[in-house]
């Protein structure tokens, strides 16, 4: 009997496990990717973009694409998802699956600090890059400050490389002596959950290029008009041009359909990416998953790829038989964290590493940042 599998979310996750099953189900089964968006964004390019060295249509590719694939793409906001049922509610249609794979991701929320949304630009938005990277072109120095509202996002090293690469770019420009960079961040150490060496080679990183950070400073509100933070902890701070990271919260239709649980994501098994829900799976940034140190496993790209390679060869091994025994998601990953000038730092390591996570941060080099530009290239080319 044909089956169908629905993918809700065209990120990285959803992108990979489309690609995946379609290629591993014969042709009678459906696989139907559903999007708001008609184009993916490569997000770890938006710091370029951000700088000027990438452009939108350089970094972005039409999801429908993989409908030459055999995908079937349905584009439209998500107004309802019933798991227990396995229905989406799609402008008003109602698509039903056999399987349900939730890869929606996280919802940016400016609007939680009074006054953020309009007080700099956000570089993890393609629009907001582009604002940030106008803004810098008419920056003639001053007080520049990169934040972080929240303690926990997606991609951990992108604060710190978005103020390393601002750094780079600012001195090309001769701009650097009449800037000061400050980094204020809500947590109290940069990427903590990779463990506190490669917290304290980041740190470095940053602290080297001048750069004062600001650690446990958790945002109150910000004043647009006089150009002024007010943190938690009392103190205030002044700036010329704001680059920030947003709070982050769950897709409102994947909390509303009582998906998440305490930690505010959805649950699942860390193994699996099984729901408590039968034949409904989470995967990428929408999901919680804790790690034995008391931290939630990072929501970055490269956790959303591996976590959609196993379910989408679970959901194929169980529609086909073919498969004897379940894939399992092990908490490997890695990372390039950038540091401007053509260098670049790598990070890898197992997340899901006992009693603590295992990773290991290679310095800075010329080799970490062409590897990055590689990958770009092959990630865009690869699945589209």
């Amino acid at each position: 009997m044909a089956q169908t599998v629905l993918i809700l979310g065209g990120g990285v996750g959803g992108l990979v496990a489309a690609n995946r099953l379609r290629a591993a189900l014969p042709d009678e089964h459906r696989v139907v990717l559903i999007d708001r968006e008609a184009d993916f964004v490569f997000a770890p390019s938006l710091l370029w973009l951000m700088t000027g060295d990438r452009s939108p249509e350089k970094i972005s590719r039409p999801l429908s694409r993989l409908e030459r694939k055999g995908v079937e793409l349905v584009r439209g906001i998500i107004e309802k998802i019933d798991p227990a049922r396995r229905e989406v509610t799609v402008g008003g249609r109602t698509l039903a699956g056999d399987y349900l794979v939730i890869a929606l991701g996280a919802d940016l929320a400016p609007e939680a600090i009074p006054g953020l949304a309009d007080a700099g630009h956000t570089f993890y938005t393609l629009s907001g890059a582009e604002r940030l990277r106008d803004a810098l072109g008419s920056f003639t120095g001053g007080r520049l400050v990169v934040l972080t509202a929240a303690p926990a996002y997606k991609c951990p090293a992108a604060p710190y490389e978005a103020a390393m690469l601002l750094e780079a770019h600012l001195r090309k420009r001769k701009l650097r002596d009449h800037t000061q960079i400050d980094l204020y961040a809500a947590e109290p150490g940069p990427m903590g959950v990779a463990g506190p060496d490669v917290s304290k080679g980041v740190r470095e990183m940053v602290e080297a290029k001048r750069i004062t950070y600001h650690p446990s400073h958790q945002i109150k509100t910000v004043d647009p008009t006089a150009r002024t933070l007010r943190f938690e902890n009392g103190a205030e701070a002044s700036y010329d041009l704001l680059a920030y990271v947003p709070p982050h919260r769950a897709p409102r239709v994947v909390r509303d359909a009582g998906l998440c649980g305490e930690s505010g994501w959805v649950e699942v098994d860390r193994q699996t990416l099984a729901t408590k829900y039968e034949r409904v799976f989470a995967i990428g940034d929408v999901v919680g998953i804790p790690l034995s140190l008391g931290k939630p496993l990072p929501k970055a790209g490269v956790f959303a790829h591996g976590e959609a390679e196993v379910v989408a060869a679970n959901i194929a091994g169980a529609i086909t038989g073919r498969s004897a025994s379940a894939a399992r998601f092990d908490g490997a990953g890695e990372c390039f964290v950038e540091t401007g000038d053509g260098k670049a730092g790598f990070g890898k390591g197992n997340f899901y590493g006992e009693p603590a996570p295992t990773v290991k941060l290679h310095p800075p080099g010329r080799r970490w940042h062409a590897g990055k530009i590689l990958f770009e290239k092959y990630w865009l080319r690869r699945w589209f």
